[in-house]
């Protein structure tokens, strides 16, 4: 049996009573923080360039887009809700690959789970078993694919997608294979547009692309059944390299998700640590962006691939700056979305520091570690090492903090009663009849656009 037909086997015949309770945890920690960041998201005025597509192209009126009172077809709500997920670089990252696994994913179980009325259980079950297979299938090609200019979180992001629609809508196994084909010739996305609005829109349209495959193949239309696996497949066009053993190995004994980790920073991962020891920084005497002469790092090899913009003009290229991050880490304590703004990016302290950060690469160090030196003008020096950033695997975001992430980033969109009345149905999905309850409380009567 191949790898695509592996993978969909695991994805119908799971049942939920085998996914162990941590992992189910883990997944509604991972609708927390999605619809947390997707409803702060929904203010920005870059989704109404979307909803005037949408308006103009017309469709069927059956999914929400969150944070809105608009309905519109289930590709569009899958479209803009996985935007929205990835839109302010918040989401969750699978730390192994650098996939953000929610943001496709999710937006393809609440558009089919809200159209169908399903369950909030089987709305969970669904994602949980849509990210798995993402991740694992991320695992099997990394670092190649990544390494190669292509983004990831589109890429893998249309197997997690159509694998949570397809577990919905109940396809049969050869369905479901096929749906699989029909999403993977659709994987796409390249680290190009890294640090503008297209970049979100990858896993948005992997969204899109997942649902589209689900829906085609409940009606019979075919594809390869070796979509992965096969000799011009995703693995062998898309990577240099793979071992698609990883794929499978351990399917429902051991899970990747629990590999995921959610964002204290709204920004690249690879920044955290060293946004980490900037904050540690401030507790150091004399240490304030005035006093400071130079900062150096030791990073990862992806933070100078990934994130070395010293010069960001816009908030979206902030986000792909270690230079703008470690410079708001100390001025501003904190690297949330007010971080990066295009006015913050402008602002002549924040400059003023940029200029005075370098980083040189060690590849002993993983990408969750960092070394940060800071020389102060009247001679001092100070070394601060993070061993594992802030909401990395090995060190995670507690339950608390990510109820007051939801909390702060949901306050100006949502009633205070609506915001609590969510947040508690998100803890408790198994008790929710109907998904299309969770979506109706992520509905505003007014949306006000935030430039």
């Amino acid at each position: 049996m191949g790898t695509t037909e592996q993978l969909a086997k695991f994805i119908l015949e799971t049942r939920k009573e085998g996914i162990p309770e941590a992992v189910l945890h883990e997944g509604k920690r991972c609708f927390i923080n999605y619809l947390a960041v997707a409803l702060y998201a929904s203010r920005d005025s870059s989704l109404d360039i979307l909803l005037g597509v949408f308006g103009d192209e017309g469709g069927k009126e059956r999914a929400s887009v969150v944070g809105t009172n608009t309905h519109t077809s289930l590709q569009n709500a899958a479209l803009a809700n996985g935007y929205l997920g990835h839109l302010e670089d918040y989401d969750d990252t699978h730390f192994p690959t650098v996939i953000h696994p929610s943001s496709p994913t999710l937006p393809a179980a609440l558009a089919v789970g809200e159209q169908l009325g399903a369950s909030g259980y089987e709305a969970l079950v669904a994602a949980v078993l849509g990210m798995e297979v993402c991740c694992r299938i991320g695992v099997a090609i990394h670092p190649y694919h990544y390494d190669e200019g292509w983004h990831i979180t589109g890429t893998c992001g249309v197997f997690g997608a159509v694998a949570s629609a397809g577990r919905l809508m109940g396809l049969d196994l050869d369905s479901l294979v096929h749906a699989l084909g029909v999403a993977g010739t659709q994987a796409s996305g390249v680290r190009e547009v890294f640090g503008s609005m297209t970049k979100p829109f990858h896993p948005g349209r992997a969204a899109q692309s997942g649902v589209l495959a689900a829906l085609l193949a409940q009606r019979g239309f075919t594809s390869t059944k070796t979509i992965i696996e096969g000799r011009r497949g995703f693995a062998a066009v898309l990577s240099a390299e793979s071992d698609l053993e990883k794929a499978t190995d351990g399917l429902g004994e051991k899970w990747e998700l629990q590999m995921n980790g959610l964002k204290p920073y709204a920004c690249g991962v690879v920044n955290h640590p060293l946004i980490d020891a900037m904050i540690a920084m401030r507790s150091k005497d004399g240490v304030v962006a005035g006093a400071v002469d130079s900062i150096s790092a030791i990073v990862h090899p992806l933070v100078l691939e990934l994130v070395n913009r010293q010069h960001p003009e816009i908030g979206l290229e902030g986000k792909f700056s270690f230079h703008h991050s470690m410079a708001v880490g100390l001025v501003d304590g904190g690297a949330f979305p007010l971080q990066y703004t295009d006015s913050k990016v402008n602002d002549p302290v924040i400059k003023s520091l940029r200029d005075r950060i370098t980083a040189i690469v060690d590849e002993s160090l993983e990408e969750d570690q960092a070394i940060v030196t800071v020389n102060l003008r009247d001679g001092r020096s100070y070394t601060e090492r993070i061993e594992h950033a802030t909401g990395a695997p090995q060190n995670p975001m507690s339950d608390t903090y990510l109820e007051d992430k939801f909390r702060n980033l949901t306050d100006d969109v949502l009633s205070t009663e609506q915001r609590e009345t969510l947040l508690d149905r998100l803890w408790h999905m198994e008790t929710v009849n109907d998904l299309g309850e969770i979506l109706g409380l992520t509905r505003v009567s007014q949306r006000q656009s935030r430039d």
